[in-house]
């Protein structure tokens, strides 16, 4: 069961980490910023208007030359969306399918061919198979830790989890250090997290996933959770319009008195800093226009545009996730719920009914919604500035029936394995077509080019225009580099 096991697995050492990501990791912070340090840090902070102009000017080539594509992706991408398929898929039966391995290895499906001559994909992503030439898989992402709620940490901040549990401990999030550097000005939050609760939740899985937060950085960057089912009928986020007879002067009058009652001679504490700037947003979204309102209004869509989705919770999340960042969002998670049968299968953490799950219950519904968010942005103009990346956090083991883990596999299913795995990433400033590492013949470990979560981010946080010299500071003042990775150049086109 998802929320029973605890292993880490033994893997092979990472040695590719620099000291000075070593450095920047350490000596976390233990609390957040107060309402003044957070104002004065966005006033220091760079506009995304100067990032976008350095990026032009970087992506500019000399005179007689042309530019080299570390310059022309950098800050490519104004958006980012993450679909993270919480549970870890099985790598070798969905992106990397090993047709020739033992039959223990290769398991039930077999590849099939997509829009990139050579390379195939399997048999259950048919929609995803015809737009390959927009994918860059990555497959030799690799880590070493398998255990559900810490591994997210590397998925969602790109760093390893630290040895507490606090969660001001932890790294924070990749939209909560854009929302630091001072992405997304609008009324809407700069980082959203899609995270719908269904019957079958496991709370032990969902709340303690470690790197959701916004971690030392402190509870002003934490992202704005949504927990309602999308694909609901009733599916409503707040009240965003005022109450009878509670007009905008009346609520700036109310804010004005709780600003006056929270001052102190000793500053703001942190929580009710949080507090008070979420209080901040809540009202400018209350008074704000129609359109930016209405980012959270679905039945907006065409009931066609709603098919393309998927009338399921995922779907509609990525549906949701895409209206988001059209309204100025600059970050959004969207994670998998829990759709599956409790005590028996949840999430993409397969280990029993691996392939009745893949084939019935999973690979359908994220080869539609993945899909459509392809079309979608493509059509409207938006996949050139808008970067997509689809991960787990981590594979599954190379064996049917493998235990790596205190949770086992059942004979139809796979344990954990963060040794190999696959990551996606598609739009701004991303090779398209393309296949970047290479797993070893039973999908264990990484054969060429592993890549480590680090890096990975690293490209991203390129992508999206920060800086390698970029810092943040944690609550004591001491300064973290955001990327302290490798940019991984053959990724981007």
């Amino acid at each position: 069961m998802a929320g029973a096991d605890t292993g880490s697995g033994q893997f092979h050492k990472h040695d590719g980490i620099t000291r000075r990501s070593m450095l920047a990791a350490s000596g976390l912070g233990l609390c957040g910023l107060s309402l003044p340090q957070y104002l004065a840090a966005r006033d220091r902070a760079p506009s995304f208007a100067n990032l976008e102009q350095d990026a032009g000017q970087a992506s500019r080539p000399e005179a007689g030359g042309t530019a080299d594509p570390l310059h022309a992706s950098f800050g490519r991408a104004k958006a980012c969306i993450m679909l993270f398929m919480w549970g870890g898929p099985a790598h070798q039966d969905t992106w990397d399918l090993k047709p020739d391995a033992p039959a223990e290895v290769r398991g039930e499906f077999r590849p099939i061919a997509t829009a990139v001559p050579g390379i195939t994909i399997g048999e259950h992503f048919p929609e995803l198979a015809l737009r390959t030439d927009r994918l860059c898989q990555i497959r030799s992402m690799t880590h070493n830790n398998a255990d559900h709620t810490i591994s997210t940490h590397y998925l969602l901040t790109g760093m390893p989890p630290p040895a507490v549990t606090d969660i001001r401990a932890q790294w924070p999030a990749l939209g909560s250090v854009l929302s630091r550097l001072g992405r997304g000005q609008g009324v809407l939050p700069p980082f959203i997290s899609m995270r719908p609760k269904l019957e079958n939740d496991v709370p032990r899985f969902v709340e303690q996933s470690q790197g959701q937060f916004a971690g030392w950085l402190g509870p002003l960057y934490d992202p704005m959770t949504l927990d309602q089912d999308p694909s609901r009928d009733d599916y409503r986020i707040g009240e965003l319009r005022p109450r009878d007879g509670l007009d905008e002067a009346r609520l700036r009058d109310r804010q004005l008195l709780r600003r006056t009652l929270s001052a102190g001679p000793f500053g703001v504490p942190p929580p009710m800093a949080a507090h008070g700037a979420n209080m901040e947003r809540a009202l400018r979204l209350l008074t704000s226009a129609a359109d930016e309102k209405g980012a959270f209004d679905l039945e907006q869509e065409s009931p066609e545009m709603r098919d393309r989705y998927g009338r399921n919770p995922h779907g509609q999340s990525v549906l949701q996730a895409r209206r988001l960042i059209e309204r100025g969002v600059p970050l959004v998670t969207v994670f998998w719920p829990n759709d599956g049968i409790k005590n028996v299968s949840v999430y993409w953490d397969t280990h029993s009914r691996n392939f009745i799950d893949l084939k019935e219950r999973l690979m359908p519904v994220a080869d539609r919604a993945f899909s459509a968010l392809l079309d979608d942005l493509r059509d409207r103009g938006m996949l050139d500035n808008t970067l997509i990346l689809w991960t787990g956090e981590f594979g599954r083991t190379p064996r049917i029936g493998q235990r790596n883990s205190d949770a086992g596999a059942g004979p139809d299913g796979r344990d954990h394995w963060p040794g190999c795995f696959t990551s996606v990433l598609a739009g701004a400033g991303v090779m398209p077509g393309s296949i970047y590492g290479r797993s070893d013949r039973h999908a264990a470990y990484p054969a060429s080019d592993p890549v480590w979560p680090v890096d990975l981010f690293a490209t991203v946080y390129h992508l999206l225009g920060v800086a390698p010299e970029q810092t943040v500071e944690d609550s004591s003042g001491r300064p973290h580099f955001v990327r302290p990775g490798r940019v991984i150049t053959e990724l981007l086109a």
